[in-house]
């Protein structure tokens, strides 16, 4: 198949922000100090974002429904952002579901899980373990936590109260990372943005290719293909093309989902540019295969219950 996918589309993960109410550390700190992260310099994305911005950066995407990730809400404020959530005007689809944070070896985590899974519109929960000892691209505060006795029971309650739980870490973390999956089969895992392949030198490289080629091999966990931008800050079609084509390779379309991580991905790429891409690598697939990666892994993993329409006009029901 050579044709670009011109169905419903599911997006997976983005964030919305208002930095008025000074609850992201991560963003105030950065408008404070001009300090740069992983991905470079914050400075666009210093702003309130929210659903109307939002809207107007995916308006030719076909976007009908997203699930909205822990945007770095401080821990200070615990269950305030699935709260904030609730009170916007969520029936353009956008924030449909969330995925909320709650650090897994905290002293309130229990009691705090079982408050964000009693809200009907929470799917999971991010716990970011992503750890790199330049403090500037790391987004944990110690590593190793995958092994921590007290975070594993938090994700055992996690496990139990129905929750799927975001995966995000760098590739040398990959080996531990297929332990724990391992330690927890009933544990629906999702990895974000690839794995991000943040090392681009060529022994970089390869370690994101083995440890995603093994992660792959694991039927509890599934992999979205987002922000890739943010690693390869001088992206072309052609040099996204193999690191989308090897998540393929070791997931799958029905185990794998097109996102967009925006604005943060915006600090590289229009969302236009960077879903032209995704359905262009994706045209050489079958129409269902492009299907599961934009719409139906997504719909499936985070349980959205969206139905296709254009099932619905042709009267199939599925």
């Amino acid at each position: 198949m050579t044709e670009l996918y011109d169905g419903p589309v599911i997006d997976p993960h983005h964030h919305l922000w208002g930095l008025s109410l000074q609850r992201h550390p991560w963003l105030q700190k950065a408008r404070a100090s001009g300090e740069e992260m992983v991905f470079g310099s914050l400075a666009p994305i210093l702003r309130d974002y929210g659903i109307d911005d939002y809207r107007a950066d995916a308006a030719r995407q076909n976007v009908i429904a997203t699930v909205h990730v822990e945007a770095g809400w401080s821990v200070a404020y615990p269950l305030e952002e699935s709260r904030w959530l609730d009170g916007l005007d969520r029936s353009s689809g956008v924030a449909h579901r969330y995925i909320a944070r709650v650090p897994l070896d905290g002293p309130d985590a229990m009691c705090l899980l079982e408050a964000e899974a009693a809200n009907p519109n929470v799917v999971g929960i991010r716990d970011i373990l992503s750890w790199h000892p330049d403090a500037a691209k790391s987004f944990a505060s110690r590593p190793n936590r995958m092994d921590d006795p007290a975070w594993r029971a938090g994700l055992a309650h996690a496990t139990r109260l129905g929750l799927v739980f975001d995966l995000m870490l760098y590739p040398w973390q990959m080996s531990e990372a297929l332990e724990l999956v391992r330690a927890f089969p009933e544990t629906l895992f999702v990895l974000n943005h690839g794995g991000s392949p943040a090392d681009r030198t060529e022994d970089g490289m390869a370690l994101w290719r083995r440890g995603l080629r093994a992660l792959g091999s694991e039927p509890n966990l599934r992999l979205k293909i987002s922000d890739l931008v943010a690693y390869d800050n001088k992206w072309t079609l052609e040099s996204l093309r193999p690191v989308i084509e090897h998540c393929l390779d070791c997931f799958g379309p029905a185990r794998a989902m097109f996102a967009s991580d925006f604005p943060v991905a915006g600090l590289h790429a229009s969302f236009d540019e960077v879903y032209q891409v995704f359905r262009t690598v994706a045209s050489q697939l079958s129409y269902d295969e492009q299907r599961a990666l934009f719409f139906a892994s997504a719909n499936d993993t985070y349980r959205l219950g969206i139905a296709d329409p254009a099932e619905i006009r042709s009267g199939c029901h599925v």
